[in-house]
């Protein structure tokens, strides 16, 4: 799996929901039921930012920079582009990025960063009333990292319980409810809560 590939195509269907937020809309409920979709869109601006930072900086601060956001999601696809940016910009494999005092492989950081990424993209079209499954191929790539990172210890603290799929369920379908999010009724903890 290409983590470069994987965040590029994450980033690419998130920018897509972010594409359905209208103006007025920022009070909306989200299926992260401790943010409306301003929050929601902040979060996702300060995960985007970390991305950064460990690229850019290697070091990733554990709390992020509190600022005013004027628009939410005209800031999100800002960071989007630096974002990928220092992607293309990054010098040769191997590289770590530090998290507080541990060392974090880019390429760790990357993969875990598209999977928030994705599945918040698909919190931002559930809460603009134009929900859109995550691509398939994606979906099922993306699918496999969140089992890699959430531990069962996880649940409950930073990660909801999973939600019951149908057995012919898709990709998307099975990566939220991994998630704790019901794909169909959009409800659901933030699979990356504060």
């Amino acid at each position: 799996m290409n983590s470069g590939e994987l965040l590029e195509r994450s980033l690419a269907y998130a920018l897509g929901s972010v594409a359905a937020v209208a103006p007025g809309s920022l009070r909306r409920a989200t299926p992260c039921a401790r943010w409306d979709l301003g929050e929601l869109l902040g979060h996702l601006d300060d995960a985007l930012d970390a991305l950064h930072e460990g690229l850019t900086g290697g070091r990733i601060g554990l709390f992020p920079a509190a600022e005013g956001r004027a628009d939410p999601a005209c800031d999100f696809r800002r960071r989007a582009c630096a974002l990928l940016g220092a992607w293309v910009a990054l010098p040769g494999e191997g590289r770590s990025v530090s998290v507080g005092d541990r060392p974090l492989d880019v390429r760790v950081m990357a993969a875990t960063g598209a999977v928030e990424i994705a599945v918040h993209g698909w919190d931002v079209a559930q809460a603009c009333g134009r929900p859109r499954p995550i691509p398939p191929a994606l979906a099922a790539e993306l699918l496999s990292v969140a089992r890699c990172v959430v531990a069962d210890e996880d649940r409950g603290v930073r990660f909801a319980e999973p939600v019951g799929v149908l057995p012919r369920a898709g990709a998307s379908d099975r990566l939220v409810a991994f998630l704790g999010r019901d794909s169909f009724s959009g409800r659901g903890w933030s699979a990356f809560r504060e």
